[in-house]
């Protein structure tokens, strides 16, 4: 049986990216030195833009109207705000099933599936991107530092957000109107219920669990 590997959960609600990205390089560096365990912060953030490696040597700008910040981590323009679950796992990949960044990602995906299915909503895997899907949209994105096979960044999923804000911006390279949110598509979901599921499906999917449950 793989061994489960317990997570300390940050409740930080409505946190400006600035914070959080200096926060994430803290307890990434605290986590390398095992000075901490695994830790997940989950949270929201006020409207940003984030702009990556990919969409800086692309030459690709977020719209005039969209707040902007740079980071790190791989991808393009990925969009943060009102009605986005984010989720910033400070793990130590090294368990046996975490020998590369692709399974990493793989692991991620098929844990946001597994909590989106446990609530009812079929979702997918696409060739197109990495990231989750629901009929052929894109409503979570991912996206990893790594220093030491340590992370920070990580994952959003979109259940409301406000009209046309995700849909007008072309995220990680794909297309307009192709990243939207479930509540969009006639999901009848929220950040508790999603973050709920996230750490219920915790230990089938990335084989942790939440400390002292």
């Amino acid at each position: 049986m793989s061994e489960i590997r317990s997570v300390e959960v940050l409740n930080l609600g409505a946190t400006p990216y600035h914070e959080a990205f200096e926060l994430m390089k803290e307890l990434q560096q605290k986590r390398i030195d095992d000075n901490i365990t695994d830790t997940i912060i989950f949270l929201q953030h006020p409207e940003v833009v984030t702009v990556g490696p990919r969409a800086r040597n692309d030459g690709i700008e977020p719209p005039s109207d969209y707040p902007s910040f740079p980071v790190d981590r791989g991808g393009g323009l990925t969009w943060h705000g009102p009605g986005q679950l984010v989720g910033y796992p400070i793990f130590k990949w090294d368990l046996e099933d975490e020998k590369s960044v692709a399974q990493i990602i793989s692991k991620i995906e098929d844990w946001i599936i597994l909590a989106l299915k446990s609530l009812g909503i079929d979702s997918n895997k696409d060739p197109r991107m990495q990231g989750v899907w629901v009929d052929s949209k894109k409503i979570s994105s991912i996206g990893l530092s790594f220093l030491r096979w340590t992370s920070r960044h990580g994952f959003t999923i979109n259940y409301d957000t406000p009209e046309s804000r995700v849909e007008s911006l072309p995220g990680c390279g794909l297309d307009t109107d192709t990243t939207t949110s479930l509540m969009r598509m006639g999901y009848q979901v929220d950040f508790d219920s999603l973050k709920k599921s996230l750490i219920e499906t915790m230990p089938d999917a990335i084989n942790r669990k939440i400390a002292n449950n």
